[in-house]
């Protein structure tokens, strides 16, 4: 069993983006810049706002943190996004999910500049990626991908689960490792809640995505021997052992399945750290795509 780290991944890809945001600086006069919106104190919002804060500081993407109150309006958030929508210095923007139940978060999503939603939730962009046409593709399933090529997992041919169907993961995942790239060329099946006989197909699965939100939901019966299994899950779950009061599982009782597969991805430092070096990376490509002819 070999575990995939992302974070020294991570590290990599990051340490590459940094030397190419030295030379796009130097040709441009100026560094990429990514503008970040957060509502509120929720404190998972805020741990991963912090780590983009830090990411961009590390390779030399100027960063703009915008502080708002969990209170603030719909259309006072709308304001927002429509002046960094405007702002020439400003190459990617992000809302950090999720946002107040009293704001519309499709509408939010909608208002962001395709070229500049590097974040890759807009619908044109999410369309772009259903064309196989280049296009900013959401940061977690672009960093599933990165982190497979870096360790060379020969994907062609593989029968895939993934387990979720959401626009941000699952269903962007299974597109993904559908084309015929690779990594990728793979069967598909998109799994999610409603999914009968779930374990049949999990044991069936060369490589299973878990991206459910569901901890420890994947256990050893329900995978079969040799399997490459890739955990998105991140959950606060309470424990009054711990001196932050929680502790930090994934979809995946590690425990257990490690003992059966091929690859595993940690919880943490799996899949966490690619999101932030894809999100990175989409960034500088926002920038290239602004500032020159070429395409992403």
């Amino acid at each position: 069993m070999t575990i995939l780290d992302g974070k020294a991944t991570a590290a990599s890809v990051k340490q590459s983006l940094k030397v190419e945001i030295e030379t796009l600086a130097e040709r441009f006069g100026r560094a990429p810049k990514l503008a970040a919106v957060l509502l509120g104190n929720d404190g998972a919002s805020e741990t991963y706002v912090g780590a983009k804060v830090r990411s961009c500081k590390e390779i030399g993407i100027e960063s703009l943190l915008i502080r708002e109150s969990e209170n603030i309006s719909e259309d006072e958030l709308l304001l927002i996004v429509n002046q960094l929508n405007t702002d020439d210095t400003v190459d990617g923007i992000l809302v950090q999910l999720p946002l107040p139940k009293h704001i519309n978060e499709e509408r939010i999503t909608l208002a962001i500049a395709p070229i500049k939603d590097v974040d890759g939730f807009h619908p044109e962009n999410l369309g772009r990626l259903v064309l196989g046409v280049e296009s900013y593709t959401p940061a977690t399933p672009l960093g599933i991908m990165m982190l497979l090529s870096q360790y060379k997992i020969n994907t062609e041919g593989m029968h895939a689960v993934v387990i979720g169907r959401s626009a941000i993961v699952g269903t962007p995942m299974s597109l993904l490792l559908s084309r015929n790239s690779a990594p990728g060329n793979c069967t598909v099946t998109l799994a999610h809640s409603r999914t009968k006989n779930l374990k049949e197909l999990t044991l069936q699965a060369d490589l299973i995505i878990a991206a459910l939100g569901k901890p420890e939901f994947l256990t050893a019966d329900m995978v079969k021997n040799g399997a490459v299994v890739i955990d998105v899950g991140i959950t606060r779950v309470e424990d009054s052992s711990s001196s932050k009061g929680y502790v930090i599982k994934g979809d995946v009782n590690f425990t257990e399945v490690s003992t059966k597969c091929s690859y595993i991805t940690p919880v943490p430092g799996g899949v966490g750290a690619m999101t932030i070096a894809a999100l990175m990376k989409n960034t500088v490509h926002a920038f290239i795509r602004r500032n020159t002819t070429a395409d992403i």
